[in-house]
């Protein structure tokens, strides 16, 4: 791949693009507003200016709604010798490429299972599919050229290619990304009218519950648009659980026995059943998730501390494998929670307490 054109400067497309620059692809960039494919170029991640014939790979990076309609035009004004899309939903758009009678052989869609709250051009990183993995949506119809330039797109920009069907694909990103999303705002719902005093006592619970629930709506009433259908599916079987699970806790509030003991065994129940449906997800480098040992340490909120505690765990010997920090309500510290190996946390702790950190007991 020598030259590629982004249409829509967003966060995806305009990281795709800075991915793409950055290994000596010649990007042209494009988006309908065009400041906002002016500040993408600003960044570094192409030229603004329209290439000055078809390019090896045309990149839509444009919401689900209008994936169809960017392609189509695309296709027929002859931009590339290989499309794909990069939207979080592809049947949908799939069947209207199809409804319109185009030659789909050119054509592959595909989707990075990577984001972030933020959006737009300013909120791009040539990083953010390292390691992350990105599907591909082939057909019977798909050109071998076209998979191969989608593979060698996902190969620049170090992410993992994942085959699937679309609809599948339709089907798995509902549970493991737009349900969520829905369920995560509907707790932080609750909080928009809570009173200070409770607000003011959040910890990392809610904190992680409702991270998630800061991405623009307007995007995700597009994404929630293209695919309602396994998402309403999903939250009907959801809120079958809240029902039996509010049963189950006004149970606990009985005077009789019995019944306290089978509101017991229904908690018991939704909770251990989140506990299998957790160990599910995969941990560090896509493996299973590995029992790892917290060590928590006391740190300021100062330049340079983390990179000093690292610094610390490196010269004990110790990989860090994972990393949260939980802040401290209106204070300028809060505790680094470094996941380690069992074996390891009794060695780092020792090492951090000889170099001077407070340790959580």
């Amino acid at each position: 791949m020598r030259t590629a054109l982004v249409i829509g400067t967003g966060l995806i497309g305009t990281s795709a693009a800075l991915a793409l620059a950055s290994r000596g692809v010649t990007v042209h960039l494009a988006d309908h507003d065009p400041g906002q494919a002016r500040t993408a170029a600003a960044l570094g991640a192409g030229t603004d200016e329209a290439p000055e014939g078809p390019v090896d790979l045309c990149i839509v990076a444009v919401p689900p709604a209008h994936v169809a309609a960017q392609l189509a035009d695309a296709m027929r004004r002859g931009l590339a010798r290989a499309y794909i899309d990069v939207a979080s939903v592809k049947g949908g758009p799939r069947r209207e490429l199809e409804e319109m009678g185009l030659d789909l052989t050119p054509y592959i869609g595909t989707h990075p299972m990577s984001g972030r709250e933020r959006s737009g051009p300013l909120a791009a990183d040539a990083d953010l599919f390292e390691g992350r993995p990105w599907v591909l949506t082939p057909t019977r119809d798909t050109d071998t050229e076209v998979l191969n330039l989608a593979l060698e797109l996902v190969a620049l920009c170090r992410a993992v290619p994942v085959v699937m069907d679309a609809d599948a694909h339709d089907r798995a990103v509902a549970l493991v990304s737009h349900m969520p999303h829905l369920v995560s705002s509907m707790v932080a719902a609750r909080l928009e009218h809570a009173e200070e005093a409770a607000v003011r006592l959040c910890g990392q619970g809610i904190r992680d519950v409702t991270r998630i629930a800061a991405s623009d709506p307007r995007m995700w009433i597009d994404i929630l648009s293209a695919n309602p259908g396994p998402v309403a599916d999903l939250l009907s079987a959801v809120a079958g659980d809240l029902e039996e699970t509010v049963q189950s806790l006004r149970s606990l509030q009985s005077s009789d026995d019995a019944k306290r003991r089978e509101g017991v065994d229904g908690v018991e129940t939704m909770l251990r059943r989140g506990n299998a449906g957790q160990s599910r997800v995969p941990g560090k480098h896509g493996a299973a998730p590995a029992a790892y040992e917290i060590v928590a340490v006391l740190i300021s909120d100062q330049p340079g501390e983390l990179a000093r505690i690292f610094a610390d765990a490196g010269a004990a010997g110790v990989n860090i494998e994972d990393v949260r920090i939980e802040h401290a309500t209106g204070q300028q510290a809060g505790f680094v929670q470094l996941m380690v190996q069992p074996a390891q946390a009794p060695k780092l702790a020792a090492a951090l307490r000889e170099r001077g950190w407070a340790m959580r007991p």
